[in-house]
């Protein structure tokens, strides 16, 4: 139905199915919103097809400008092979810095090592170390298969990209959008200033609550990142999201 408006003085006398066939047309068609669709649609089937029988994995997320010298690099490598020991996969955004390091762990250990690209507008490829890889166009797509086949998030230190992936991730997990599982801040030095602004300021402020201070945990000890992820699954199989509330029950969310 189109209100205030005439159809397409171009389309008059003619039928869909006319214009289907006609190729005196441009190739202009192929670039349009109603056609973009079909693209979006096929890196879902795509992604869905690559990852869907993977093992239980965990995402870890961190800055692909840290230095394989870098503390934070040989962090992202013994995470990566902790998750592998602890019977998880990982996937990583399969980009080079913290991303690889992860990867590389995973890797090593002779675990599963994911890596979940992304387009950009200057070049980055799928590091060495990831095992299975696919990169997409949309970010929004690359984003559900990092909540869809991951049971828990781990952040290393990184920038805006990590910044964005987690707190989408809490959001996600605030308003109860997804099962809730654990995002683990490995590196208390780089995060505490963000945790405290968020305590004195966002919750002083009454934008969060204060339950969903407890929606993120900042360690610096892999193990106990592990600890907690395993504890979750383990709440999760009793049939709670790790909360004591049952996973689809629960007293509603703040405000996000």
């Amino acid at each position: 139905m189109l209100r205030k408006g005439e159809p397409d003085p171009q389309n008059r006398g003619t039928t869909t199915d006319q214009r289907l066939l006609d190729r005196s047309g441009g190739a202009d068609f192929v670039h349009t919103d109603p056609w973009r669709v079909m693209r979006i649609t096929s890196e879902f089937v795509e992604g869905f097809g690559l990852l869907a029988e993977l093992p239980p994995a965990v995402s870890v997320f961190g800055s692909a400008r840290t230095p394989r010298d870098h503390p934070h690099y040989a962090a992202g490598v013994q995470l990566g092979a902790a998750l592998v020991e602890a019977g998880y996969a990982v996937i990583t955004g399969g980009g080079p810095g913290a991303m690889e390091a992860a990867n590389r762990g995973a890797s090593e250990a002779g675990g599963m090592s994911i890596g979940l690209g992304i387009e950009l507008p200057f070049e980055q490829e799928l590091n060495e170390w990831v095992d299975v890889g696919i990169s997409f166009r949309y970010f929004f797509v690359r984003k559900t298969m990092f909540v869809k086949y991951a049971q828990a998030f781990v952040i290393l230190p990184g920038g805006f990209g990590t910044l964005d992936e987690l707190f989408e991730a809490l959001t996600l997990v605030q308003t109860r959008k997804v099962t809730r599982f654990p995002v683990i801040l490995l590196g208390s030095a780089y995060w505490s200033g963000l945790v405290d602004w968020i305590r004195a300021t966002m919750l002083t402020e009454g934008m969060i609550g204060p339950g969903d201070l407890e929606l993120v945990t900042v360690t610096d000890d892999v193990a106990e990142a592990v600890s907690v992820i395993r504890a979750a699954d383990a709440a999760r199989e009793r049939g709670d999201a790790g909360d004591g509330l049952p996973s689809a029950i629960g007293a509603p969310p703040s405000d996000a």
